[in-house]
């Protein structure tokens, strides 16, 4: 098999080759209902949730086999996992869970590490660019892009454009309407599209707490097995639709600081909530806040 040579980026993202694992996962991507089983992995249980515990490099392994990569923010842990059961089943759910709260992890790997089985925090902004550094041997020729409005829309694919040559075509966005913010959430409009187009891999570009719920839905209804990756969002930092992350304020857990300072009326109230993660965590520890 010849491996398709990607666009150089105008960005700084270098080109990196996929494994024979990769690439043979994706072309062999399920597409009937019978849902094939993934291959083990390291994970540690976090309030109920078993989070991805290996490496960046890993992580492509399994989650571009198919199914719900979800990315929970410290906000959504330590608000929605409590009160919200259609939340905890979409994490629950999850094929692949990242953990990149920084909060959670620096709290676990002082409270319960042993010093040799740490908990890595794996930025779900640092896994986009992977990803779309990777370019997946095509997968994103082959993409579908859920939006939250049409203002980041156009910013985000004219983003993509430019910095990776990537061209997303109207037909492939679908600019989601407003959600409900807590319980089961459907969307049969949405569900049609996919259903007609297929697309090997859907990106949710929504905020967190719906944008699990929506993946999840979508896992469930999907007669065959795509990738579906909630990042939140990340797209939204790169393309500057909100305030762009360097690399070192991500590596140091900063990204919530830049957030609050660009845009402290929003994004204070929402981290300043996240304190209480500490007190879910040290009272359930493994176990699930919100029992099922």
């Amino acid at each position: 098999m010849k491996l398709c040579s990607a666009q150089l980026f105008k960005s700084s993202f270098l080109l990196v080759p996929l494994t024979d694992t990769i690439l043979t996962a994706l072309v062999s991507l399920n597409t009937d209902h019978h849902f094939h089983s993934l291959p083990d992995f390291p994970t540690t249980t976090i309030l109920g949730v078993q989070f991805f515990s290996g490496c960046l490099n890993e992580v492509f392994d399994h989650a571009l086999l198919g199914g719900l990569v979800v990315v929970p923010s410290g906000p959504g842990l330590a608000n929605d996992l409590p009160r919200d059961a259609a939340y905890r089943d979409a994490l629950l759910a999850a094929d692949l869970v990242l953990p990149d709260s920084g909060l959670m992890a620096l709290w676990w790997n002082r409270s319960h590490s042993n010093g040799k089985d740490k908990l890595p925090r794996l930025s779900g902004l640092l896994f986009l660019k992977e990803l779309i550094k990777r370019e997946a041997q095509g997968a994103l020729r082959d993409s579908f892009w859920i939006m939250p409005d049409a203002c980041q829309d156009a910013h985000n694919r004219e983003w993509l454009a430019e910095a990776t040559g990537l061209v997303i075509e109207t037909k492939d966005v679908y600019i989601a309407p407003k959600y409900a913010g807590a319980g089961l959430l459907a969307d049969e409009s949405l569900l049609k599209l996919l259903v007609e187009r297929r697309p090997k891999l859907i990106i949710v570009n929504l905020g967190g707490g719906v944008q699990e719920r929506l993946g999840h839905y979508l896992r469930n209804h999907l007669e065959y097995r795509p990738v579906i990756v909630c990042t939140g969002a990340a797209v939204a930092f790169l393309s500057g639709q909100q305030v762009r992350i360097p690399h070192w304020a991500d590596r140091l857990y900063l990204g919530w600081l830049l957030r609050c300072l660009a845009n402290p009326v929003r994004f204070i109230p929402r981290y300043w909530s996240a304190r209480k993660l500490v007190g879910l965590l040290n009272r359930y520890g493994a176990d699930s806040p919100l029992p099922q």
